[in-house]
């Protein structure tokens, strides 16, 4: 009753957790930022204010993404001592960190890599997990 999500449905914190930097378009798969895209890309067509608020949507949507995470698996708002607030933003911030240590350590994969990891990686894990979860709930 008390328990996080991450624990029973660690299969899908992991694969929510890589769609969701995917989704954001960091590191490893910032493919609108590669080298090739900033001479030749979107971007280049944008400048001042329109790219500030371009970079601002993006720092957004990894807020965000992080913040649904934290609902749907870290147990929301719920910790001991500290009001609920707190416990959220903290929750929040430790995965906006994780985020900023994989961008350090975390080399820049190429197109086909990203689909090969979706089709042949994420998607079985993520019918792994569905069947996972369904047995979970039956059993429990």
């Amino acid at each position: 009753q008390g328990m996080w999500n991450v624990v029973p449905q660690f299969l899908g914190f992991i694969v929510f957790i890589i769609c969701m930097l995917a989704e954001v378009e960091r590191v490893p798969f910032d493919l609108p930022e590669a080298e090739a895209e900033l001479v030749e890309g979107w971007t280049t067509e944008i400048g001042g204010l329109r790219l500030g608020l371009v970079f601002a949507a993006e720092y957004i949507r990894g807020f965000v993404g992080a913040m649904i995470a934290t609902i749907l698996f870290l147990g929301g708002w719920s910790g001991p001592f500290l009001p609920g607030e707190i416990w959220f933003l903290l929750k929040v911030y430790g995965i906006l960190i994780f985020f900023i240590i994989l961008r350090w350590t975390v080399p820049r994969i190429r197109t086909d890599q990203i689909l090969l990891l979706g089709w042949k990686r994420l998607l079985p894990l993520s019918l792994i997990n569905l069947a996972l979860a369904i047995l979970y709930v039956e059993v429990f």
